[in-house]
């Protein structure tokens, strides 16, 4: 079966977690996508928190899978004229280097497009390559501080929080792989390539609209609120039996399920209470009735409270800790937590793909070591014999 991307190479110079997740997501649509890597050494996720000695870590391992790795020492002439080869072969270069690196290396978007003026040239900054800001690195907190998520996070009376979704990281990723689907379209009607730039402070901000919308509505910055959705009662998590530290539930019912709430906590009694009848009395009343909601909460477990109220049609979740995330029976079905090998670890689990095409279902392949796809690649893209081969690797070029 094709799949989606099939026929698109992309080369794959990101390391860490923004760049990775971006052309991680291309591969799994059926991109062909080349890590490129220098050789020795890798991305640095390779070794960044590793966890067991002869294997790459898992930081590395659940955002490269379906990737294939070529290594170029592109610090030497004969690595820079494969390097051009390779991108005259491509559709896609996606890279997340400091501000002005490949250009120092002479390998910016002015010299890669007269290589190949179909080449769509992807770059990831922390705050893009223009504005007061271009010059500054950037990590995932520092994302989500400049972007207003930070802020908006927490309770009011803790300062300003960081959130774990990678929002900043992954969140850029998926910005850019949908920047790149765009330039890819475009280039169909034009035959040319062109630049796509994603910066992490912008993702951010474009999932801080919401916030940003309230600041306009309401008049000014907008307090922490905690786990509290806007005004709505039920509208926040409730505790639950045993009473473990991650024993919750958050349940949100609006004025149309008010009714069915009240008959799955088996309280019909309070549904024509005039203190609760309307969002918002419910409000005004909520010190007197989210101890009514506790009382029920605290009776049953999260997963209980979840499976009665959701058959009654109320949205709720439960607050699934990491260990439970690995055994939802729901998440396993839909493939979206699965098991890989991957030699000399073993097998190890990593999230699926989110994304679900009924033409071209994704197939999760492991992925690559280091180098590991050079010679063949090589040979394939450059025509570059075995004895040529020997010498570059003998020389440090591969």
């Amino acid at each position: 079966m094709s799949k989606a991307l099939e026929g698109i190479r992309i080369i794959d110079m990101t390391h860490n977690q923004a760049g990775p997740a971006c052309t991680q997501m291309l591969a799994w649509l059926g991109a062909d996508v080349i890590k490129l890597e220098e050789p020795g050494k890798g991305d640095v996720a390779r070794t960044n928190m590793k966890d067991k000695p002869d294997s790459d870590s898992l930081f590395f391992l659940i955002l490269n899978a379906n990737k294939q790795s070529l290594t170029l020492n592109l610090k030497t002439d004969e690595g820079k004229a494969l390097f051009k080869e390779v991108i005259a072969s491509a559709d896609v270069l996606v890279e997340n280097f400091g501000p002005g690196a490949l250009d120092r290396l002479g390998l910016g978007y002015d010299v890669l497009s007269k290589v190949n003026e179909r080449l769509i040239y992807a770059t990831i900054k922390g705050f893009g390559t223009y504005g007061p800001y271009s010059g500054f690195k950037s990590f995932e907190p520092i994302a989500q501080a400049m972007g207003g998520a930070m802020c908006a996070t927490g309770f009011p009376e803790n300062p300003p929080t960081f959130v774990w979704p990678a929002i900043g990281d992954s969140g850029t990723g998926m910005h850019m792989a949908i920047g790149i689907l765009a330039a890819l379209q475009q280039r169909h009607a034009t035959g040319k390539g062109q630049e796509v730039e994603v910066s992490m402070q912008d993702s951010v901000v474009n999932l801080m609209r919401i916030s940003l919308r309230d600041h306009q509505r309401l008049g000014g910055v907008q307090p922490r609120t905690g786990n509290q959705l806007g005004k709505n009662v039920p509208g926040s998590t409730y505790p639950c039996a045993p009473g473990g530290p991650n024993d919750y539930i958050f349940i949100f019912a609006q004025q149309q399920m008010w009714k069915a709430f009240c008959g799955a906590i088996e309280r019909p009694d309070i549904i024509d209470d005039p203190r609760y009848a309307t969002t918002e009395a419910r409000w005004e009343n909520r010190e007197t009735l989210n101890p009514i909601i506790e009382g029920w909460t605290r009776q049953k477990t999260k997963h209980e409270a979840m499976k009665i109220l959701g058959d009654a049609g109320v949205p709720c979740g439960a607050c699934q800790d990491t260990g439970e995330i690995f055994e939802d029976p729901h998440l396993k079905e839909r493939e979206m937590v699965m098991d890989l090998d991957y030699p000399p670890r073993g097998t190890y689990q990593m999230v699926g793909c989110p994304v679900k095409l009924s033409a071209s279902p994704a197939d999760i392949q492991r992925p690559p070591m280091l180098g590991e796809h050079t010679d063949s690649l090589l040979g394939e893209i450059c025509g570059t014999d075995p004895q040529e081969l020997a010498r570059l690797h003998d020389e440090g070029v591969i």
